[in-house]
């Protein structure tokens, strides 16, 4: 698959204890099924050939014989298959009996992995009939395959793949305190699988969720976890087939319990090896030496499928947005926090009596302004000292004049209008540039002028100016250089305009009443810098994403490229496959050289911007997270876009 996409399955079919012959049929068809909807890994359950629940069967020698037997038919049923399997059994080697994962590809037995850990409490005795996995490596043979590698050091890899890397741990190793995967993901395992047969009680599965997700995390790993389901004996006890795929901290894929089946997911290696890279603590990138390893871990090649596929994975159109809305009102508490946080400290720090933040009647200032609220009422300090100021200039319209004006009087700060038309037009004839001419001159001296009166009122009032551009401007530089690019405290500088959208709506909700109205007005208002003229009808004609784009797809092209560090290819890819029916692939390709062309343009403005409290993954700050010469060139970049 393309950009690094891994198409994985696990896999429970419906099994019959010590049914071998039964279960080896149902292996088959699933892993032929798997093939054909593209899976490059599938796993199965632990002991799935017999059936976990054996018990003293175990001990019987026809058994294991049958079940050597099925591993020979499963592997010859792979044979033009370029799907790595992994099937679980029990193996006798050196005339003990071990748990195993045995990994198969195309009409190969690659290698046996033992399982480490095994439980012997409640109503697991494994110990009865196994032997936790040996300390060094041995041979077994299945009936003419021989001497394959049994052993916890096998990591399988692909040979036209070399990031499609995989190891196994089996059930309980998971749960141990030093699970096998960390130290194989250090090792260099992009992906663990984990073949597994755990017992169904009263939320069990909502732990065994977040294990999953949280070694997945930590590891920066793919993790694919297969557990049994319909067929184990319920004597003692009942399992649900919990099938789980994540990704670094991520469920891509949940089965629904008691339904036995073939669960897929798309994870991204590519992805995972660059995460790993950029962290830079060495846990995935030195030569390290495993501390509990007998001997060094012994990679086993096989060949991947390569074809190319339709993702079944999806991505939100709004990334930095939380789609389920409890989650959403929980971070916008928690990043309104974050920010009046940032500004109260610099405030005690500054020892500033006011703040001074010039409001447009548009997303952002308002957003400055409900922070700044909100930090005076922490500090238990009277709103009063907030300074807010309108500037009507050339391209104000009454909407947005009206807007700020009841914004402020409904939050109660002091409110200025200092119109700056007058002032312009004399600097205009200071530096002799013609009135109508509205070119880059007209529109960026209003918004230096605006800066030019917030700085020295807030001199006058032992304040500090209040910075309102966002995230996504600092990506396009849709700021003007020593005008609204400048503040003495930028509390927007890390919020994206998708985000700010969410954040307004979230506290027009909140607040209700008159300042709810106008949060309401001011979100349906036309994004603009109303730096040109409105029409004859009073509505607004400089509209910013008609100009620069839609901000809902550069917020996505910045998550993606700047976040992840994907090509612009695959940035590309993935933008076509989220807003698929809602813009065409002309447009997408059209706004995504528009956002690289801008981004690489502008880093100068970015490389000396004020100060800003950082809230999410994503920063562009020179100081804490994004560090990029002002003069690198896009043209690489642009040669990737299709």
């Amino acid at each position: 698959m393309q950009f690094g996409y891994i198409r994985v399955c696990a896999a429970t079919p419906e099994i019959r204890i010590a049914d071998v012959e039964f279960n080896t049929e149902q292996i088959i068809k699933a892993i032929k099924e798997s093939s054909k909807k593209g899976s490059q890994l599938t796993v199965f359950p632990e002991l799935c050939i017999c059936g976990y629940t054996c018990g003293d069967l175990f001990n019987q020698k026809t058994l294991l014989d049958s079940v050597e037997n099925a591993l020979v038919k499963i592997c010859k049923a792979t044979e033009g298959i370029e799907t790595l399997v992994f099937v679980g059994a029990p193996v006798v080697c050196d005339g003990k009996l071990y748990n195993c994962a045995v990994g198969i590809c195309n009409g190969q037995i690659l290698g046996v992995v033992p399982k480490t850990y095994l439980p012997n409490y409640g109503e697991f005795y494994e110990r009865r009939h196994f032997t936790p996995a040996p300390k060094v490596s041995s041979v077994v043979n299945f009936g003419e395959y021989s001497s394959i590698e049994l052993s916890t050091n096998i990591i399988f890899k692909a040979s036209n793949c070399p990031d499609f890397t995989v190891a196994v741990e089996i059930c309980e190793d998971l749960w141990a305190p030093q699970a096998p995967s960390i130290e194989q993901a250090q090792a260099g395992a992009n992906i663990i699988v984990n073949l597994s047969c755990s017992d169904e009680t009263v939320g069990k599965a909502e732990y065994r969720k977040n294990l999953v997700k949280m070694q997945s995390g930590k590891l920066v790993c793919g993790y694919v976890y297969c557990d049994a389901g319909d067929g184990e004996s319920t004597t003692d006890m009942v399992f649900a087939g919990h099938n789980i795929i994540a990704e670094n901290g991520l469920i891509l894929a949940q089965s629904k319990l008691f339904e036995n089946g073939l669960l897929y997911g798309d994870i991204d290696i590519e992805m995972l090896t660059a995460e790993r890279r950029r962290i830079s603590s060495g846990y995935y990138t030195e030569n390290i030496t495993v501390k509990n390893s007998e001997s060094a871990y012994t990679h086993i090649l096989f060949k991947t499928s390569t074809k190319e596929l339709a993702l079944t994975r999806k991505f939100s159109k709004t990334p930095f947005v939380p789609e389920d809305g409890n989650k959403l009102s929980e971070r916008t508490e928690l990043i309104l926090s974050i920010l009046a946080k940032g500004l109260e400290k610099r405030l005690k720090h500054t020892n500033c009596k006011t703040v001074v933040i010039g409001i447009s009647g548009g997303l952002d200032s308002t957003l400055a302004l409900l922070i700044a609220c909100r930090t005076f009422d922490n500090l238990k300090k009277d709103r009063k000292n907030i300074i807010a100021v309108t500037m009507p200039g050339f391209g104000t319209t009454d909407k947005t004049k009206g807007n700020s004006l009841k914004l402020i009087d409904s939050l109660g700060v002091t409110g200025k209008v200092v119109p700056i038309s007058d002032s312009v037009l004399k600097h205009f004839s200071d530096i002799g540039h013609d009135k109508d001419n509205r070119n880059v001159t007209y529109e960026n001296a209003q918004a230096r002028m605006r800066t030019l009166i917030l700085m020295d009122i807030a001199n006058d009032m032992g304040g500090l100016v209040l910075g309102t551009g966002d995230l996504s401007e600092l990506a396009l530089g849709w700021a003007t250089y020593n005008g609204d690019h400048m503040s003495m405290y930028a509390v927007n500088s890390s919020v994206p305009k998708t985000l700010v959208k969410h954040i307004v709506n979230y506290e027009a909700e909140r607040l209700g009443g008159e300042c709810g109205k106008v949060l309401k007005s001011i979100l349906s208002t036309e994004i603009s810098p109303e730096l040109l003229p409105p029409a004859k009808n009073g509505e607004i004609t400089q509209k910013t994403e008609d100009i620069v784009g839609p901000y809902i797809l550069h917020d996505f092209f910045l998550y993606y490229a700047i976040r992840w560090g994907f090509a612009p290819d695959k940035v590309q890819y993935i933008a076509e496959t989220a807003f698929d029916g809602v813009y065409d692939k002309v447009t997408i390709k059209k706004w995504l050289v528009n956002f690289y062309k801008r981004f690489f343009s502008q880093q100068f403005k970015r490389s000396c911007m004020p100060d800003g409290v950082k809230v999410g993954a994503v920063s562009l700050s020179p100081r804490g997270d994004w560090r990029m010469p002002s003069d690198a060139i896009v043209s690489e970049w642009l040669n990737k876009i299709k």
